[in-house]
């Protein structure tokens, strides 16, 4: 019997019109453009406005709508759906189930997986055993976050760091040598350094939790970036070694956009060039679970089949990984380029972004 592997065969995005800069930024709380830039990297985050009623079930729809026309797929062909989400619409029924109803996917299960920014990373590791064990054909894998609606605005250390925005991969059973090849995985307990502190069973919002702004995401910057750079570079050169792969045959480092210092200094570990490293944080920002599949969205058009990846991730829990991926397809059959790629090389302007996007 031949050996089932996944592969990634398409990619959808979205992310919200409404654009965030710096300058704004400043406006709201005693930073500056200087001081983000200087200390995360991040110029632009795309914000899902809260009076527009929407949660990440809304980006999801988007994301998963797109990925559906571009590659034509019968939706009655979509066995699952997982959605590696930190700020799913309710605490039930899932995002999942929101987002599997509203595009009409009939035949399809679906879950949420809550892993933080290592989320979508996991999630594929999910996917890519379901299909291997030869029960599924496939799967879609969607990461996505609102992030905004749980970024404290009034905290300077960490409401520039984070932006709104959802991805989807297409994974189906394949007997080629390309796929997901490989994952490292890990979680090691830390609590004080990356939480929200109420909001769960353990500590139900009440009236005190609201007034003491529990409800936000709470960060210990420099207890964090020590331990994501350690914990992605050990998982990079753990995968990097048990496959044999150097600097000289990895096509792309797609890292967690948590802190452009963190993705390079990841990048050097490995010796790799900056040209390597796929990096959307400067207008993307940290969609925490979405960041993976993001950048796989903007780069689509320059992957070709047989690159080689390594995905790494690292986020609260402390939850952290790595994955190497042979690429499948040649995403330069595209019949143009993503807009999303026209808007990162400055040849059109944002609003044309926006409307080439919504054209496809």
């Amino acid at each position: 019997m031949e050996k089932i592997n996944a592969v990634i065969t398409g990619v959808g995005g979205y992310v919200p019109d409404y654009i965030l800069d710096n300058e704004e930024m400043s406006r709201l709380v005693d930073t500056s453009d200087e001081w983000i830039m200087e200390r995360i990297g991040v110029k632009t985050r795309h914000i899902l406005k809260p009076e527009q009623g929407r949660g990440v079930s809304y980006l999801m729809t988007r994301a998963v709508r797109q990925l559906m026309e571009k590659t034509g797929a019968d939706p009655d062909s979509v066995e699952a759906l997982i959605c590696a989400t930190t700020t799913a619409d309710y605490h039930f029924p899932s995002t999942a189930s929101v987002v599997i109803g509203n595009i009409g996917l009939r035949n399809a299960f679906g879950f949420d997986m809550e892993s933080a920014c290592a989320g979508f990373l996991y999630a594929m590791e999910v996917g890519a055993n379901y299909i291997r064990s030869g029960r599924y054909k496939r799967i879609i894998v969607c990461g996505g976050e609102h992030m905004s609606s749980m970024v404290n605005y009034q905290d300077r250390n960490t409401c520039p760091i984070f932006g709104d925005g959802a991805a989807c991969v297409m994974m189906e059973a394949t007997t080629e040598e390309v796929g997901l090849i490989d994952g490292y995985y890990r979680v090691e307990h830390d609590y004080d350094h990356l939480h929200m502190a109420a909001g769960g069973s353990a500590k139900p919002p009440t009236h005190e939790t609201v007034d003491a702004r529990e409800h936000f995401v709470y960060q210990e910057g420099r207890a964090v970036f020590k331990h994501a750079v350690t914990k992605m570079s050990d998982a990079v050169e753990t995968i990097a070694k048990r496959n044999g792969l150097t600097n000289e045959n990895i096509t792309w480092l797609v890292p967690h956009q948590a802190n452009i210092r963190i993705e390079l200094a990841v990048a050097r570990r490995l010796g790799l060039s900056e040209s390597q490293v796929m990096v959307n944080i400067d207008h993307m920002a940290n969609t925490s679970g979405g960041t993976l599949p993001l950048c796989l969205w903007e780069y689509e058009p320059q992957l070709r089949k047989g690159d080689r990846l390594i995905f790494t991730a690292f986020g609260a829990g402390f939850s952290w990984g790595a994955s190497y991926m042979i690429w499948g397809y040649d995403g330069a059959k595209e019949a143009a380029k993503s807009p999303a790629q026209f808007y990162k090389e400055g040849e059109i302007s944002r609003e044309e972004w926006h409307e080439l996007r919504e054209k496809r």
